[in-house]
């Protein structure tokens, strides 16, 4: 166990460019960046990632370290490994996120807490967009995109029987025949134009008439009619290839 003097020795070391003097912080100071990372886990990184973006932290508080300003270093090095850590999450995640979907997501959040502090209800998706006017998938791809990926590997924890994983349940999913046929019909209407796929999802998901679908894209039922007819060809198609 290294004192504080011995410390502040090698952290000058470190500074000078002395990499055995780095290595020897990393070392001793490993259950330190351990007990910091723990707190992040099982929010979509593995523990090996973790770490190394935890050794990262530690290196840049090394560098950054400053002891005339008479402050242990171990208590500088939290918030560098903390920030780090927090630093990849939000901008180097596993999902790549655009500015404007993170802008959209943080005034929808803001707009349904103020809705919700009105109206004592959350507003629905329809709501939302009108509000902003954009579409309804908009929306779910903004509020989604704050969400975290879950493993494969993770534990189930709808699971009652205990222990089972993620992928298990997707294996019993996909040996049910019609839930195939429901994620095919999903692909198919993900490779839709944004006007194609709106059509399908406002005739079929959302019961709206092509009276209604002609008054929101501003054209006539007719040209609605026309533009269903052969959107749905197409799916047949695509469907039976």
């Amino acid at each position: 166990m290294l004192d504080a003097d011995q410390i502040k020795l090698l952290v000058s070391k470190a500074q000078k460019g002395d990499d055995e003097a780095k290595d020897q912080l990393i070392l001793e100071n490993s259950p330190l960046i351990k007990s910091i990372i723990k707190r992040f886990c099982g929010k979509g990184l593995e523990y090996d990632d973790l770490y190394q973006l935890g050794c990262l932290g530690f290196v840049k508080a090394i560098k950054n370290f400053n002891a005339d300003f008479n402050v242990k270093f171990s208590t500088y090095v939290v918030p560098m490994v903390i920030g780090e850590i927090k630093r990849f999450m939000r901008d180097d995640g596993a999902i790549k996120v655009s500015r404007a979907i993170k802008s959209l997501n943080m005034k929808i959040n803001k707009y349904i807490n103020n809705y919700f502090s009105l109206e004592k209800r959350s507003p629905t998706v329809e709501e939302i967009a009108k509000h902003f006017g954009v579409e309804e998938t908009d929306v779910v791809l903004a509020m989604d995109s704050a969400r975290m990926p879950i493993s494969l590997y993770a534990p189930d924890e709808s699971s009652q029987s205990g222990g089972s994983l993620v992928i298990d349940g997707l294996e019993t999913l996909m040996s049910d025949e019609s839930m195939m046929t429901k994620i095919a019909v999903r692909e198919v209407l993900n490779s839709l134009s944004k006007r194609d796929r709106a059509i399908i999802l406002m005739r079929y998901f959302y019961d709206k008439t092509q009276s209604e679908i002609a008054q929101k894209l501003n054209v006539s039922q007719v040209q609605v009619s026309r533009l269903e007819n052969k959107i749905l060809n197409n799916l047949k198609k695509k469907l039976s290839s």
